[in-house]
């Protein structure tokens, strides 16, 4: 690999920090030998991913450690899900994301995830797709799992409507409402509304799902919206940092915010399932990656999906196998940065404000913390910084700042 010293590679374990349980975190209960030597050559800090006491979403704080002020760009989540997965948005689309989720009769979530669907959901895609609703035309396309994105396309349209996604089982789905009051606002609720019914009016009645029930599986019969946005303008990431970067995830959110900066984010398939995700192949492959792009960053899900489960022993496991994909990097000798995105700790089972460990190692004043945790990261020398700090940090220990005066 040419010009090694001047490589950055930046690995973001999704939802990675936590809080205690019975003592520990699962980062501390963990047997992780190569994070630990990782971090007994590096330099160790804790990181609000957005701010001190802001609870990030998975999308803000991916824009903060790629250096872009989720304050000034940030426009919803639902363009950056479109995008990720190769829908064509517009200007003036509105989009959103959405879930495959099991609804009762009388439209009562019983599973948001609708059993964590993997199968069937371009046959019920296309029961849905290419709608027309007042004259809008509704453009739908399905994700990893139960996953998918939703883009509204015509005339008279606005964002700013509230989600229909309950975020809790047994609990109503909730109506779309207009959050301003503006003529726009109302008819994109309005139209959202209609979407929604007219999902369960005919997904409940999709072989798919009536094969599922047989089976005793959840049947994904309706869709369920959030993260309403525009798309946004942002500089490329070549213009912003005059350097040509790469991404590798495994969700369309994720691959959406690297496309939409111009950024390479391949179509690499490293998961079979929920938990069976080929960590040691996206090691290597952002290795690969490497030999082309001057930075590569990392999206690894694994540690977020036991977390929302709030299952504290498989949040453990899913650590360890991290670890065990890192053996590779023990030798790296270029500018490397491990962290997370957010915290999601077992005991809340969503996202938190709590700060996440930051390693780096490269050309840094190594510090004395000799193992990879949240509290062994508050006592390192890079001591408490924010997502839109990291950047700036790890081009200049990889020698592409620029001096800032005379």
């Amino acid at each position: 690999m040419s010009d090694i010293k001047n490589k950055i590679l930046v690995l973001i374990c999704d939802g990675m920090g936590d809080r205690l349980t019975n003592g520990y975190t699962p980062l501390e209960k963990a047997y992780k030998p190569n994070l630990d030597f990782l971090a007994s050559q590096g330099v160790l800090g804790i990181m609000d991913p957005i701010a001190p006491g802001i609870k990030p979403g998975s999308d803000t704080s991916h824009l903060a450690i790629l250096g872009y002020d989720p304050y000034k760009y940030y426009t919803g989540r639902g363009p950056f899900e479109a995008i990720g997965i190769g829908m064509e948005v517009k200007g003036g689309d509105i989009a959103f994301r959405c879930n495959f989720a099991t609804s009762t009769p009388e439209l009562i979530i019983k599973d948001r995830r609708a059993g964590r669907i993997s199968e069937g959901t371009s046959l019920l895609t296309e029961t849905i797709n290419n709608l027309e609703i007042d004259n809008i035309k509704i453009m739908f396309k399905e994700s990893v799992e139960h996953r998918a994105a939703l883009v509204l396309r015509g005339e008279g349209l606005s964002p700013f409507i509230s989600d229909t996604d309950p975020h809790l089982e047994d609990s109503s789905v909730l109506e779309a409402k207009p959050l301003d009051n503006s003529l726009e606002s109302l008819k994109t609720a309005n139209i959202i509304n209609k979407f929604t019914r007219l999902s369960y009016q005919l997904l409940s009645k999709h072989p798919v799902n009536k094969v599922r029930q047989q089976k005793g599986e959840n049947p994904a019969n309706i869709i369920l919206v959030r993260g309403a946005g525009l798309v946004p303008y942002l500089p490329s990431f070549e213009e912003k940092y005059h350097l040509q970067g790469a991404f590798i995830a495994e969700v369309g959110l994720i691959k959406g915010i690297a496309r939409l900066l111009s950024m390479h984010a391949p179509d690499f398939t490293f998961a079979t399932g929920s938990y069976d995700t080929d960590m040691k192949q996206m090691i290597l492959t952002s290795l690969n990656l490497l030999e082309k792009y001057p930075i590569v960053f990392v999206n690894i899900k694994t540690c977020d999906l036991p977390s929302h489960d709030r299952n504290f022993e498989m949040k453990v496991r899913a650590i360890e196998r991290i670890d065990e994909a890192l053996a590779p990097l023990k030798d790296f000798k270029g500018t490397l940065a491990i962290t997370a995105d957010h915290s999601s700790p077992i005991s809340v089972g969503d996202h938190s404000a709590d700060p996440v460990p930051l390693l780096i190692l490269g050309d840094v004043r190594k510090d004395k913390v000799n193992s990879f945790s949240e509290r062994d990261a508050a006592q390192g020398g890079l001591n408490r910084i924010k997502g839109v700090d990291l950047m700036p940090i790890i081009l200049d220990l990889a020698g592409y700042s620029e001096k800032f005066g005379a």
